[in-house]
């Protein structure tokens, strides 16, 4: 049985880590045992899957991974235990099929342009031909929560019909349907934690008193584990939910007495529609607009278990929700999540600058060079601090405006924040990290909105005893609005970047000479 399978043996793991152990810190679940198959995770630098394929590793798997930008995996301690194959669920899935038994799908395109939806659907379509041609025995597909005989949020409805176009491949498919999931990083946990850290007065829209039983995030991933190592486990459908069921209200309150706060004060009004609830959440939260009003049009549906449970019938005894949260703070105060909603792209990840393919058009840069007495290992350290709570050295009210007006208009705004250590993949505030080569390279890309595309890129070199550091602004907008944008944002820069440039330089020889 899986309940033996999966016990809950920290002791036999390395410091029961979330990441990159295999064994979440929010719930230790696993001991090793030895399966000999070859396992594709689809979405390895996603939220769920990064947890799950090092808990795959920890059973004895031979796991590869499907990634359009591999250099995101590189930086993961387990990327040497696992194949790692180029590629996305749209194109040429043949090499990332070729010899596997079971192929987990974790991707979904939520929020991205008016027509992800149907995005969802033509790569379900792909992925379920290209594993029909491999002869893949399993498919495992971790979707939504919600009753059919309702009327479906856009993203519950597109959830169901991606797990049914699986299905209807032939192959054998499981799909695990899951409400709320509770875990550090989480796009739920965080839009739980920012609206009731920051407002002890809440006025919140009817969804507020929808039902939902929410999962810790190592009960999801101890149920994905499970399936794969079930052999016996029928094809089908089956719920996934935790151990309570409660109201988002309820949630709130939970989370309040977690976190030893005040009792949080919620004042229902029956005229907050859940587009403006997605501003506002947008707004408050780290969570941008485009994927929180995916995610608020969901809280109007009642997402609990009502057919076959996936915890009773893989034997996995969920967290309640009081300790989910418990356990999601623990990790969120102590050493940062592992995974967040943010480490997948909010739209597909773009050709960087230097790509022959962007050759022509308009480009305008800023670029600035300084020298420094400090070695590149001293001065790129400074570069690799910034963002988040460090800031951005010069001219830091402008860029908290920025980033505010970003949230208005949908954007990430500041919020996200970033890790301790840099990685390719990662957010840092509203950039996406594109590159990171200590101690030469770090290149940043927007994803704050733009009529265009911008990134920010500091090189260092060596000269004598000293280094040569250059910090290039490059700008490529899209029509009109964006050549406009630019000329708009020019005298800014003209005082924000020369300033954030030579600062980095103190910090560094200030450093240096300490």
């Amino acid at each position: 049985m899986v309940s033996t399978i999966l016990q809950r043996s920290c002791n036999q793991m390395s410091g029961c880590h979330e990441f990159p152990s295999g064994v979440d810190r929010e719930r230790c679940h696993y001991r090793s045992t030895m399966t000999t198959r070859r396992v594709l995770v689809t979405g390895a630098s996603g939220y769920v899957g990064g947890r799950v394929v090092p808990a795959l590793i920890a059973q004895g798997c031979e796991v590869r991974c499907l990634a359009r930008t591999p250099a995101k995996l590189h930086a993961a301690s387990w990327a040497d235990a696992v194949e790692i194959v180029q590629g996305s669920v749209e194109g040429d899935l043949t090499a990332a099929m070729d010899g596997v038994h079971t192929a987990i799908y974790l991707v979904h395109a939520i929020g991205e342009g008016e027509d992800w939806a149907e995005r969802e659907q033509r790569q379900a379509e792909n992925f379920a031909a290209a594993a029909v041609a491999a002869g893949v025995q399993r498919l495992i597909y971790l979707g939504g929560l919600g009753d059919g005989d309702e009327e479906l949020s856009d993203h519950l409805s597109s959830r169901q019909r991606v797990g049914e176009i699986l299905a209807a491949s032939g192959v054998p498919t499981v799909e695990l349907r899951a409400g709320v999931i509770i875990g550090s990083g989480s796009a739920s946990f965080e839009m739980l934690r920012y609206l009731v850290d920051l407002l002890p007065v809440m006025v919140t829209p009817k969804w507020v008193s929808t039902k939902c039983q929410p999962i810790s995030i190592a009960d999801a991933v101890s149920l994905v584990v499970a399936t794969v190592l079930r052999d016996d486990l029928e094809p089908g459908i089956f719920e996934v939910g935790g151990a309570d069921v409660v109201t988002y209200a309820e949630m709130m309150a939970t989370y309040a007495k977690c976190a030893g706060l005040p009792k949080r004060v919620l004042l229902p009004v029956p005229v907050l529609t859940p587009r403006l609830s997605s501003h506002w959440i947008g707004l408050v939260t780290p969570v941008p607009v485009p994927l929180a009003k995916e995610l608020v049009q969901s809280l109007v549906n009642e997402v609990i278990v009502k057919g076959r449970d996936a915890c009773a019938e893989l034997g996995v005894t969920p967290l309640h929700l009081d300790q989910s949260i418990t356990r999601a703070l623990e990790v969120t105060n102590s050493t940062g999540a592992p995974t967040t909603f943010s480490d997948a792209d909010l739209v597909t990840f773009q050709p960087n600058e230097l790509d022959p393919a962007w050759a022509g058009g308009t480009v305008f840069t800023d670029r600035r060079t300084v020298t420094s007495t400090c070695a590149p290992e001293v001065v790129f350290a400074e570069i690799s601090s910034i963002g988040g709570e460090q800031g951005w050295y010069g001219g830091q009210f402008l860029w908290e405006v920025r980033g505010l007006l970003d949230q208005l208009f949908g954007g990430p705004g500041l919020r996200r924040g970033r890790r301790a250590v840099l990685k390719i993949g990662d957010a840092l505030d509203f950039w996406r990290i594109e590159d990171v080569q200590a101690p030469t390279t770090l290149r940043l890309r927007a994803e704050m909105r733009l009529p265009g595309s911008a990134w920010l890129t500091w090189t260092v070199a060596p000269v004598g005893q000293g280094s040569v550091i250059t910090q290039e602004a490059t700008y490529r907008p899209r029509g009109l609005l964006g050549r406009a944008y630019w000329f708009s944002v020019l005298p800014f820069h003209h005082f924000i970047f020369p300033t954030m440039l030579q600062r980095i330089v103190d910090a560094a020889e200030a450093r240096g000479n300490s």
